[in-house]
C-alpha cells in the first residue's frame, strides 16, 4: 500500500487565509469618538450629501437626476419615505412604479451615491400630513407622534413591512445606505414624548441589528427633546445662522462625533399667496466651504427639489393656514425641470476644494417646448357629472362628517342639503369655529355664491326659496407638515349656520374626481346638457397632437383662477393663477404621448373662467406672480413658436 502523500502547505493556508479575507476588510461606517470623524471600511470619511425625493420626481427621470448629483461632486444622497405613499390603506403596500424606492436605491448605487435614509414615520418634508397616512385620523382621538398604543401599532405594522426589505441594502449588507435617522426633528414637536422615541429606537434596533448607524436631526432649539442615547445627535440650519454657536451646541449633546449639518438649505419652500422664496448663491456657497473646513460632514436640502404632482402638497401652520404651492423647485442647485444651474457650479466648485469631483462636464438643459395658445373647451358643470363623481351614491348624514370619517383622504367632497324655509332677505351663512377645511365653494341652485376659507371669519349672504338647493364643494388644500402638527382634520368640521338656524340633514358626496378625470376620455361618456353660462367649479378639457420635438415644458393658464390640472390623465397638481406665486405647472416630457398619439389636458377650475379660456405651454417656468405680466398671448407670440413633435417616452 503506497503511502499517503502529506497535504501541501498552500492548501492548508486555504481556510486559515480565507477567514482572514473575510475578518481584514468587512463593509462598515461607524462612528470613531475618539478622533471624532466617521469611518468607511475603517478609513476616514466625511460625506457631501444632496437631498432629493424619489416621490417627487417621474420615475424615468430619477437616473438623470442622481446623475447630476454624482457629477456635482457629491458623495452620498438622502432622501425620505413617506409612509403615506405605501400604504393608502391599512395593510395595503405598494412599491411599484414611482413608489419602487428599492430602485431608487439600486439608481443611487449605478450613479455611486451612498445613502442616507430617513424613514420617519414622520418626516415633513413639505409632504402631505407629513407623510403619516391619513387613514390615522379616522380614530379621532389618535394622537400622532406619541406613545400612543393606536399610534404605536400602526408605526409597528408599517415598519415591520418597511425595513426588513431595506435591510439587505445597509452598507455591511453590501447595499449603500451608511445611516438610518430615526423620526424627524422630534424636538420640535410638542409631545416631547421619550417614551416613544425609545419605543421607536429599539424597534429599529430589532428589525436592523446593531450595525446600522442611527441618528436624529433636529434644528438648534429641538436638541432637548429630539435627541435620545444611543442615538447619534445632528443638527440642520442655514448660510444664516452662526455656524460656530450651532456646532458647539451640538457638540453638548454629541461631544465627540463628527460634526453633521443634516439640513443644509440652499433655498425654501413656497406657500400660495406668498412671494417665491430664493437664496443667494454666495452666502450659500461661503457657508458650505466653512463647513467642510471644519471637517463636518453636510447633506444639502435640497439638491433637486421636484414637484407635488396631484394633492402631495402639505400645509404649515403660522398664525393661519398656509398650503404649499404644487412647485418644490425650491431654489435648489438643480432646478424643478432637472436643469444644472449657477448655484451647482459654485457649489461644485466648493466641493472640488476638499475632494475629488467627477470628470465630465454636466448634461446641458433639456430641450423644452413651447406650444399654444390652445382653446379649453367647457364639458360641463361639477355638478352635472356626480353620477360619475360618486357612483356609490351620497352618504346621508344629519350632521355633516369630515373626509376622515368617510374615508376620503385627498381631492374633494360636496355637501349637499335644502332650505327649510324661505329666506327673503340676505342672511349670513357662515361655520363657526374656524369650522372649514380647507376652502368651501358655496352654491345655490347650481350658482357659486361666493367661497369660504379656513382661518377666516367671512361669511356669505344668502337668499333663497324653501327646497332651494344649497350645495357646498369641500377643497382638502393639503394636511399640515410642521408648525403644531396636530391632527389636520379636513371638511366640514362643523355645520354651517344660515342665520340662527343650523343647517341639518346633509348628503355627502365623496368624490373620484382623478377616476372620472381618467375614464370619461377614455369612454367618451355622454356629455351632459351645457349651461349657457357656467357658474361655480366646471371641468374644460381640449386635445391636441405635438408636431415637432415633445420635450420638457411648463402649463401657463392665464386668467384662470383656482384649480387642479391633468394631462392624461396624470394628475399634475393645483394652479392658483390668482393668488400666485407659481404661474406654471412643470410638465415632464414623459407625461406626453409619443408621435401620432392626441394628447388630453383637463381643467377643474374651481370660481372663475376667463373670457379667452385659453391655455399655453411655455419654454420656461414662472414660479413669481410679478413675472407673468410680461407674457402675452397675442398671434405675434403663436407666430414665433418652432413646431414640435412628441418623442414618446
Amino acid at each position: 500500500m503506497a503511502p499517503e502523500k502529506p497535504l501541501c502547505l498552500p492548501f492548508l493556508m486555504l481556510p486559515l487565509l480565507t477567514l482572514l479575507l473575510q475578518q481584514a476588510d468587512p463593509r462598515s461606517f461607524v462612528v470613531d469618538r475618539e478622533r471624532g470623524l466617521f469611518l468607511l471600511d475603517g478609513t476616514p470619511f466625511r460625506y457631501v450629501s444632496g437631498s432629493l425625493h424619489y416621490f417627487r420626481v417621474p420615475r424615468i427621470l430619477w437616473a438623470d437626476r442622481l446623475f447630476k448629483m454624482r457629477l456635482s461632486g457629491l458623495n452620498a444622497v438622502q432622501f425620505y419615505v413617506p409612509w403615506n405613499f405605501h400604504e393608502p390603506e391599512p395593510g395595503v403596500y405598494n412599491f411599484n412604479g414611482s413608489r419602487d424606492l428599492f430602485t431608487f436605491l439600486n439608481e443611487a448605487a449605478i450613479a455611486n451615491l451612498l445613502v442616507i435614509l430617513r424613514p420617519g414615520p414622520y418626516i415633513c418634508a413639505e409632504w402631505e400630513m407629513g407623510g403619516l397616512p391619513s387613514w390615522l385620523l379616522r380614530n379621532p382621538k389618535i394622537n400622532l407622534r406619541t406613545s400612543d398604543p393606536d399610534f404605536l401599532a400602526a408605526v409597528d405594522s408599517w415598519f415591520k413591512v418597511l425595513l426588513p426589505k431595506i435591510y439587505p441594502f445597509l452598507y455591511h449588507n453590501g447595499g449603500n445606505i451608511i445611516s438610518i435617522q430615526v423620526e424627524n426633528e422630534y424636538g420640535s414637536y410638542w409631545a416631547c414624548d421619550f417614551n416613544y422615541m425609545r419605543h421607536l429606537a429599539g424597534l429599529f434596533r430589532a428589525l436592523l441589528g446593531d450595525k446600522i448607524l442611527l441618528f436624529t436631526t433636529d434644528g438648534p432649539d429641538g436638541l432637548k427633546c429630539g435627541t435620545l442615547k444611543g442615538l447619534f445627535a445632528t443638527i440642520d440650519f442655514g448660510p444664516a445662522d452662526n455656524m460656530t454657536k450651532i456646532f458647539a451646541l451640538l457638540q453638548k449633546y454629541e461631544p465627540n462625533g463628527p460634526l453633521v449639518n443634516s439640513e443644509y438649505y440652499t433655498g425654501w419652500l413656497d406657500y400660495w399667496g406668498q412671494n417665491h422664496s430664493t437664496r443667494s448663491i454666495e452666502p450659500i456657497a461661503k457657508g458650505l466651504e466653512n463647513m467642510l473646513k471644519l471637517g463636518a460632514s453636510v447633506n444639502m436640502y435640497m439638491f433637486h427639489g421636484g414637484t407635488n404632482f396631484g394633492y402631495w402638497n402639505g400645509a404649515d401652520e403660522k398664525g393661519r393656514f398656509l398650503p404649499i404651492t404644487t412647485s418644490y423647485d425650491y431654489d435648489a442647485p438643480i432646478s424643478e425641470a432637472g436643469d444644472t444651474t449657477p448655484k451647482l457650479f459654485a457649489l461644485r466648485n466648493v466641493i472640488g476644494k476638499f475632494q475629488e469631483v467627477p470628470l465630465g462636464p454636466l448634461p446641458p438643459p433639456s430641450h423644452k417646448m413651447m406650444l399654444g395658445p390652445l382653446t379649453m373647451h367647457l364639458d360641463g358643470d361639477l355638478l352635472g357629472f356626480l353620477d360619475f363623481l360618486c357612483p356609490q351614491g351620497p352618504i346621508h348624514s344629519v350632521m355633516p362628517l369630515t373626509f376622515e370619517a368617510v374615508k376620503q383622504d385627498h381631492g374633494y367632497m360636496l355637501y349637499r342639503t335644502y332650505l327649510s324655509y324661505s329666506i327673503f332677505e340676505p342672511t349670513p351663512l357662515w361655520v363657526p369655529n374656524n369650522g372649514v377645511h380647507d376652502r368651501a365653494y358655496v352654491m345655490l341652485d347650481g350658482v357659486i355664491q361666493g367661497v369660504l376659507e379656513r382661518n377666516t371669519d367671512n361669511k356669505l349672504y344668502l337668499m333663497g326659496k324653501v327646497g332651494t338647493k344649497l350645495d357646498i364643494l369641500l377643497e382638502n388644500m393639503g394636511r399640515l407638515s410642521f408648525g403644531s402638527n396636530h391632527s389636520d382634520f379636513k371638511g366640514l368640521l362643523e355645520p354651517p349656520i344660515l342665520g340662527q338656524t343650523i343647517l341639518t340633514q346633509w348628503m355627502i358626496f365623496p368624490l373620484k374626481v382623478d377616476h372620472f378625470v381618467k375614464w370619461w376620455y377614455t369612454f367618451k361618456l355622454p356629455k351632459r346638457p351645457q349651461p349657457k353660462d357656467p357658474s361655480g367649479p366646471t371641468f374644460y378639457s381640449t386635445m391636441f397632437p405635438i408636431l415637432g420635438s415633445a420635450g420638457d415644458t411648463f402649463l401657463y393658464l392665464p386668467g384662470w383662477t383656482k384649480g387642479q390640472v391633468w394631462i392624461n390623465g396624470f394628475n399634475l397638481g393645483r394652479y392658483w393663477t390668482k393668488l400666485g406665486p407659481q404661474h406654471t405647472l412643470y410638465v415632464p416630457r414623459p407625461l406626453l404621448l409619443p408621435r401620432g398619439a392626441v394628447n388630453t389636458i383637463t381643467l377643474l377650475e374651481l370660481e372663475n373662467v376667463p373670457l379667452q379660456p385659453q391655455i399655453q405651454f411655455l419654454d420656461r417656468p414662472i414660479l413669481n406672480s410679478t413675472v407673468h405680466r410680461t407674457l402675452s398671448l397675442s398671434p405675434d407670440v403663436q407666430n414665433d413658436f418652432e413646431l414640435m413633435e412628441l418623442s414618446g417616452h
